[in-house]
C-alpha cells in the first residue's frame, strides 16, 4: 500500500471513463432515445474535495450524451471528451493542454478500453468490479463497484496521499 500511496501523492489530474466508473454501466433508454445516468452524489462530493485540493479532473468516455455534459458541468469539470472510441489520443492531447507528464496522472477504467491509457498513467486504477484484465493491469482496485463509490474511493485516496483529507473532513465535524 505504502508504493499506491507515494504514486497518489504524485497526481495532479484524475482522468475518470464514465459508464462502468462514473456510472455502475447501465444504459436507460426512453422510448425517444433519451438516455439516463445515474451518478452517486458521494463520488460527485468527493471529486469536488479533489478539486478544492487543487488536483485537475476529467472525464473521457467513449459515448456522447447530453446527460454527462450535464452532470460534468454541474461538478466544475471543464476538461470533458465524449465520443472518444480510441481514448489515447484525447488523453496526450489533454497532458499537453494541462502540461502534465503522464506520471502525474491518474487514470480510473473498468473495461479493456481503458487500458491503452491506464498502461501509460502513474497510477492506473480499475474499480472493483471492473473486468479481469483490467484489474490484472490496475495499480489498486477500489473497494466499490462503478456508480457506487468507486469514485469517492479513488478521491480519497489521493487526498490521503496528499495529507488533506483529515483537514477536508474535519470542517464537517466542528
Amino acid at each position: 500500500m505504502q508504493e499506491i500511496l507515494e504514486r497518489a501523492a504524485r497526481i495532479r489530474l484524475v482522468v475518470f471513463d464514465v459508464d462502468g466508473v462514473l456510472t455502475d454501466g447501465s444504459l436507460f433508454l426512453g422510448d425517444g432515445g433519451e438516455e439516463y445516468k445515474a451518478f452517486h452524489s458521494r463520488d460527485g462530493h468527493g471529486m469536488k474535495m479533489l478539486q478544492e485540493a487543487g488536483v485537475e479532473l476529467a472525464v473521457i468516455t467513449g459515448r456522447t450524451s447530453r446527460v454527462v455534459e450535464h452532470r460534468m458541468a454541474s461538478l466544475g469539470i471543464e476538461h470533458v471528451f465524449q465520443g472518444q472510441r480510441d481514448k489515447l489520443p484525447a488523453f496526450e492531447a489533454l497532458l499537453a493542454r494541462l502540461g502534465l507528464e503522464a506520471a502525474e496522472c491518474a487514470y480510473v477504467g473498468d473495461d479493456v478500453v481503458d487500458l491503452p491509457v491506464m498502461r501509460r498513467v502513474g497510477l492506473a486504477i480499475a474499480v472493483q468490479d471492473a473486468h479481469p484484465l483490467v484489474v490484472r493491469h490496475a495499480h489498486w482496485q477500489t473497494p466499490s463497484p462503478g456508480g457506487r463509490g468507486a469514485a469517492r474511493d479513488v478521491c480519497e485516496l489521493i487526498l490521503e496521499a496528499r495529507g488533506d483529507l483529515e483537514r477536508m473532513l474535519a470542517r464537517y465535524l466542528s
